[in-house]
């Protein structure tokens, strides 16, 4: 009995040294980790500045009727492509009809009356010659016959209104575009200004952006600004975050600032041959703006902790530290560094996962 109780004792020193040296080890191993570690890369380069778009199609006209009356025909579909002058609607036209021709009638009435009183002149003159009459009937004629020429205007004016009327009876297409949703069916009642349809040219668009008086104030350093034919390439991300097939050129196109947010607005206008732009459409404006000699850090570096950025900075001790900064826009495989890193400061470089502060390392510059 007495020698199993010594022989317990022995055992647990036993465990408890080996676990001494397991622990010892581990620090050894974690005090010898080799990291790479890197300074902040300054680059001067080109990164694209995003600017709420406005989508706008170069022609963007309502079809608004310009009579009253019923609209009797549609000649084309919802969506349909058109071309200047294609009929698209027709109104009832009978009452413009009996107007024209009444019209008409008045304007042959006033040509004959006038014809008349040019006869009765010719013959005053001849018996004044004559000195048949007096001069005073000569006169009178002569005013009867102005009057009488004055009335042919009138109805030709009149004339000349009931056959526009008429003819606005069919409505055509102002331009080659496309035709919008149609408002009305066959057989509505149409009042004057009735709105029926919009028709937009859409082989090119305009994509108006503002930017604020600082931007501006950018831009216009451009070596073109000065002479007037100042234009900037942008590029156009659709809504559902693609890039545009095309780029287009940024001009600048109010000459004041808005007063009440201090912005101006700049149109930058995009070929659609393929037609997948539309009036109305939202989207971004990528404009490019150089950097200069700016500080990134690689995405490798970086850990993201609920929408703020880190990165492990070697210490004089070869300790690391968790320090947080400020990410500007991923340009690439980098981050710009807007604040918070120095550019004399040894970042880690990757393999940040395993890393926590206060942890000593073996450091290694890394070649980027």
């Amino acid at each position: 009995m007495k020698t199993l109780s010594l022989v317990f004792p022995v055992v647990g020193l036993a465990f408890f040294a080996a676990s001494c040296t397991v622990k010892s080890t581990e620090n050894k191993v974690e005090a010898t980790k080799q990291v790479p570690v890197v300074s902040l890369t300054v680059m001067d380069t080109t990164v694209y500045k995003e600017y709420i778009a406005d989508i706008q199609a170069t022609k963007n006209v309502e079809l608004r009727s310009r009579l009253s009356g019923f609209l009797e025909k549609i000649y084309v579909d919802e969506g349909a492509v058109v071309k200047a002058g294609q009929v698209l609607f027709q109104m009832n036209n009978e009452e413009y009809k009996s107007a024209y021709a009444k019209a008409e009638a008045a304007l042959n009435i006033a040509i004959s009356e006038a014809k008349k009183v040019e006869l009765e002149k010719e013959r005053t003159k001849k018996l004044v010659e004559k000195n048949i009459v007096s001069t005073t009937e000569a006169d009178l004629i002569t005013v009867q016959y102005k009057a009488a020429l004055s009335k042919v205007e009138e109805a030709k004016a009149v004339l000349s209104q009931a056959r526009t009327k008429l003819g606005q009876t069919l409505i055509r297409a102002p331009f080659n575009g496309r035709i919008d949703r149609i408002l009305l069916k066959e057989g509505s009642l149409l009042e004057e200004g009735s709105l029926i349809t919009n028709i937009s040219d859409l082989n090119s668009l305009n994509v108006y952006f503002d930017i604020s008086e600082s931007e501006y104030l950018d831009l216009a350093t451009d070596s073109n600004f000065s002479s007037n034919t100042f234009n900037k390439e942008v590029k156009l991300i659709l809504a559902n975050g693609l890039e545009y097939p095309h780029t287009g050129k940024a001009q600048i196109v109010e000459s004041e600032f808005e007063r009440n947010t201090g912005s101006i607005s700049l149109r930058a206008k995009f070929p659609n041959a393929e037609g997948l732009l539309k009036h109305g459409a939202s989207g971004k404006i990528a404009v490019p703006v150089s950097t200069g000699n700016t500080p990134f850090v690689h995405q490798k570096s970086v850990v993201e902790i609920q929408d703020k950025a880190y990165v492990y900075v070697l210490n004089d001790d070869s300790t690391v530290k968790m320090q947080p900064f400020e990410a500007g826009q991923r340009v690439g495989h980098y981050y710009i560094v807007e604040s918070g890193l120095d550019e004399d400061q040894k970042i880690v470089f990757e393999g940040v996962q395993g890393l926590r502060n206060g942890m000593k390392v073996n450091a290694i510059t890394h070649q980027q």
